[in-house]
This record gives C-alpha cells, sequence and structure tokens, in this order.
C-alpha cells in the first residue's frame, strides 16, 4: 500500500493525472485515454473489494466473477478495435480463471491476458493488503514487501528539505504497495553505481521522468522525480516514458517490468 497517503484517495490523483497528461502528451493520448477509463470499473472494484473481503482462497474466482466483467466493459467502450475483438474471443473461448492464475505467478501467455488480467486483479489485491500477502514468496528488497511483486517505478521523493535528499520508493506492479531501496544501486541486480549504470533521459520532452538502466544485468526501470514536478503520479506518469522505452529497447535494454498497457 502507498505510505504516505490514504489509498481512497488515489483513485482520484490518478484520474487527474491521466486527464493533465492527455493533453500534454499527444504521442500518448491512445493509451492514457484507455487507462482513464479503467480507473472508474477500477475503483468500484476496489471499494467493492473492501466491503466484501473475500478470502485469499476466493480471490482468483473473486476476480473473475466481480472485476473482469467491469473491466472488459470499459475496455468495449474505449479500447482499440483489435482490442475490443481480442476481448470479446478471450471471453467466449478462454479459461478466465487460468488467465489470472498465470498473470498472478508471471506466467501471462499474451499482452491481452496480462493487460485483462492485471487490469482486473490489481485493485483487489490493493484493496487488501492481507490477501496480497498470500502470494508472497521469500524475502528480497528487490521485490514488494507485501505481495512479492516486481516494482514497476521507481520514484524520487520529496523531503521537503533543499539540503536533505528525498528517499527512492519503489511501486509494485502488482499491488501498487511502496518501499524504500538504494538510490544507486540497480533495482533488478543489485550492481552499485559508477559508469554500470547509464541514466537515459529527455531533459526537453520529460523533465522529470528518466530510465535507470544497468549494464550489467541490461535491465531498466523507470524513474519520475516528484521534486521535478510534484503533481505527477507514478503510476500515471511511467505510461508517457515510452519515448524513453523506445531508445532503451533500441540499445537492447530490457524493462524489468512493463506497465498495464504493455509497454
Amino acid at each position: 500500500m502507498t505510505l504516505t497517503r490514504e489509498r481512497t484517495n488515489v483513485f482520484v490523483d490518478r484520474r487527474r493525472r491521466a486527464d493533465e497528461l492527455v493533453k500534454a502528451y499527444p504521442y500518448a493520448a491512445e493509451p492514457l485515454r484507455l487507462y482513464r477509463a479503467l480507473l472508474d470499473p477500477q475503483e468500484a472494484v476496489f471499494d467493492n473489494a473492501r466491503e466484501v473481503r473475500p478470502a485469499a482462497g476466493d480471490l482468483v474466482a473473486y476476480v473473475v466473477s466481480s472485476s473482469l466483467p467491469q473491466i472488459m466493459g470499459a475496455v468495449m467502450t474505449a479500447g482499440t478495435e483489435l482490442l475490443r475483438e481480442t476481448v470479446l474471443l478471450r471471453f467466449h473461448d478462454g479459461d478466465l480463471e487460468a488467465m489470472i492464475r498465470a498473470w498472478l505467478a508471471g506466467e501471462s501467455e499474451g499482452e491481452a491476458d496480462a493487460f485483462l488480467a492485471r487490469s482486473a486483479t490489481a485493485p483487489v489485491l490493493e484493496a487488501l493488503p492481507e490477501v496480497a500477502a498470500t502470494l508472497k514468496q521469500g524475502d528480497d528488497d528487490r521485490r514488494c514487501p507485501v505481495c512479492g511483486g516486481l516494482p514497476q517505478v521507481s520514484v524520487f521523493t520529496d523531503s521537503g528539505d533543499p539540503l536533505v535528499t528525498g528517499v527512492r520508493q519503489l511501486v509494485c506492479a502488482r499491488c501498487a504497495a511502496e518501499w524504500p531501496f538504494p538510490r544507486l544501486v540497480c533495482v533488478s541486480c543489485r550492481a552499485a553505481g559508477g559508469a554500470q549504470q547509464p541514466i537515459l533521459a529527455d531533459e526537453a520532452r520529460l523533465p522529470h521522468i528518466r530510465l535507470d538502466a544497468c549494464d550489467v544485468c541490461r535491465a531498466y526501470i523507470a524513474t519520475v522525480d516528484i521534486r521535478r514536478d510534484p503533481r505527477a503520479v507514478p503510476l500515471v506518469d511511467e505510461i508517457v516514458a515510452l519515448p524513453l522505452d523506445m531508445i532503451a529497447a533500441d540499445r537492447g535494454y530490457r524493462k524489468i517490468s512493463r506497465n498495464v498497457m504493455g509497454f
């Protein structure tokens, strides 16, 4: 869960930020509009999960019956024609519970499956950290301390004091929990600082976002600097880092965890 504010505010913040970014970054307008369309059903799922509180053993069935139909409805309204067709085929022909289980295990068979499963399951895990905790296997500071998921984005926080450097937080791709992680250490392999960790940035277009890459393991993660844009919402702003993602791919780096839009 977020460590600095109440969860009840996150969907308001995400909607507000998605609307701002659509205007500021036209190249990302299509994925941002789809993401924005998901937020209303995700908030409804989040609220319902907190009220119903399904047990961990009922998580997959609950997602399929209570969350997935709402997510599919949003996709049918705001998704591309190809995505709508894929969703319809998946709904009629696929094993939806197997799709959710595969995503929870990190074994999704395709981008559409990962998108649907993540969009439907993440708000439930975010609402119920005690259920998310049942997914965790072992202790590794590179993974979420709540659910054991991979990090989606890194955040440089604002300490409020110009003489004090803010902490670095990682945000989980599965349940949106946050946890601290050293600044000059690779999130993938723990290599430390120096020339082996290049920074990919575009100061003109994306002054508050950069990619922290690693030449040891060839992985990277996007970092959102709250000091440079206090209105930023990391999970939303990370979507507009697409130009940097393309540069990273051209240079042979792989993203630690793709975002919900698949890049």
